[in-house]
């Protein structure tokens, strides 16, 4: 793939590279725009559409991360390729996580830089937004998605208990018809069953015993939007006759009234049971079964595509850090160690929920394992059980203990060699230096 009649976007602060740079592209047929700051390059990516940006990590108004992050969050961005100095190496393997596409060490060559940028462009070819995952497993599913958003069959996911399914409706959803329309979400299994029909349905002033008005009920609300029924398998079987009508008819009644009201909305289902199975034990209709299930998705859980967890790690760590205004530097290494070696039960919801209280309680600037996994610092007892066997010590102490225990566990890593123990520290070599001296940690000098 040649750059002949190709658009890159140029990053660069520093005049004496960035014009070596766009003199050398613009000699391979590029058509270059070269921008001096993030503020610059995030206005004009979206005006001028690039193949492909070549991105400085330090600039003179911010990191070149909020301008991948920025443009990431649009529709079809355009690949990024960072260039890096040897200290941001490990923000630039974490942008590698959050779906960059490669990066370079400085100084490099101009055809290095135009290999990378060949394969870049070439790899981003066919259309992959990377919205639900970057595993190859979330890509069929994204896939197989977009192509559903397109028409108003009913979707049926399938997959276990906090995997995505709900995240996969909406996505769905934003890229329907509908999209502007409401997303309602119900999950069947949390609404008692004599309470189902008049939530789902809605009922009529007078309808029963303290119906002392109009109640629209989940399937009017979603109003030419989208009507999500989580766990679907828990539907009543009065409910699942009712939502059959519904989908044949394409109308509904509200309790205790007469005037048959439209459906307008798409209907996706959702479960984590096996429905044949449970069609089979007579548990669910068989011809609802039919009627929801026109087109089908599973959700793997997080376990089975670990190439995952990472790339969700650093978005839910970058969005709980925002909101929660902490402002940390980030997950250091061996917590993403720590999450990789997880069998996550809880699916992408245990990994979020972990995320967040990490986020919230980390002591930083960076987020450790112990931060994540607090139960594996007591053994995996509660905090009442762990403190009627240990003797307290002062919280400096214990923090200083906790220290030189992760000092001792990178140098184990790196053979005692103390750069890259640093640098998965995510500290100065004289700063682990000084600390190996405070807690009187024999040293090698490497």
């Amino acid at each position: 793939m040649s750059l002949e009649n190709r658009t890159i976007g140029l990053v660069e602060d520093d005049p004496l590279m960035g014009e070596s740079l766009a003199q050398g592209l613009a000699l391979e047929g590029a058509d270059v725009r070269w921008w001096r700051t993030a503020a610059e390059a995030i206005g004009a990516i979206e005006r001028d559409q690039p193949d492909a940006v070549v991105c400085d990590i330090r600039l003179p108004d911010a990191s070149g991360e909020v301008v991948f992050r920025d443009v990431a969050g649009r529709t079809s961005p355009p690949p990024f390729l960072f260039m890096t100095g040897f200290g941001d190496i490990d923000q630039a393997v974490r942008l590698l996580r959050a779906g960059a596409g490669d990066y370079l060490t400085k100084p490099f060559e101009m055809p290095d830089l135009l290999l990378r940028l060949d394969h870049l462009m070439e790899f981003a070819a066919p259309p992959r937004t990377c919205v639900l995952g970057i595993s190859e497993a979330m890509g069929r599913v994204e896939r197989l998605l977009t192509r559903v958003a397109k028409v108003n069959s009913n979707l049926l996911i399938g997959g276990e208990t906090g995997a995505g399914k709900e995240v996969c409706a909406r996505f769905v959803h934003d890229r329907s018809a509908g999209g502007a329309g409401p997303f309602i979400a119900v999950n069947c299994a949390a609404i008692p069953a004599d309470l189902m029909e008049s939530e789902l349905f809605g009922h009529e002033k007078g309808a029963f015993t303290g119906a002392a008005g109009r109640h629209l009920g989940y399937a009017e609300r979603a109003a030419g939007g989208t009507l999500f029924l989580d766990e679907i398998g828990e539907l009543a079987p009065k409910l699942q006759s009712k939502l059959l009508r519904l989908i044949e008819e394409r109308s509904f009644v509200r309790v205790g009234g007469e005037q048959a009201i439209p459906f307008a909305s798409r209907l996706i289902a959702a479960t984590n049971v096996d429905l044949d199975r449970l069609v089979e034990q007579g548990g669910f209709r068989r011809d609802l079964y039919y009627r929801i299930n026109v087109v089908s998705a599973v959700v793997p859980p997080l376990r089975g595509r670990r190439e995952d967890i990472g790339w969700l790690a650093d978005r839910f760590f970058a969005d709980f850090n925002a909101r929660l205004g902490t402002e940390l530097a980030g997950l250091s290494e061996m917590a993403l160690e720590a999450l990789l070696a997880h069998s996550w039960p809880g699916n992408a919801r245990e990994l979020r929920n972990r995320i967040e209280r990490a986020v919230a309680l980390a002591l930083g600037p960076w987020v450790m394992p112990g931060d994540l996994f607090p139960e594996q610092a007591t053994g995996g007892l509660t905090t009442a059980e762990a403190a009627r066997g240990e003797t307290l010590v002062p919280l400096d102490a214990a923090r200083d203990d906790a220290e030189r225990r992760h000092i001792l566990l990178a140098l184990a890593k790196t053979k005692g060699a103390i750069l890259p123990a640093a640098k998965m520290l995510r500290v100065s070599r004289t700063t682990l230096w000084e600390k190996m001296r405070r807690y009187d940690i024999a040293v090698d000098g490497r």
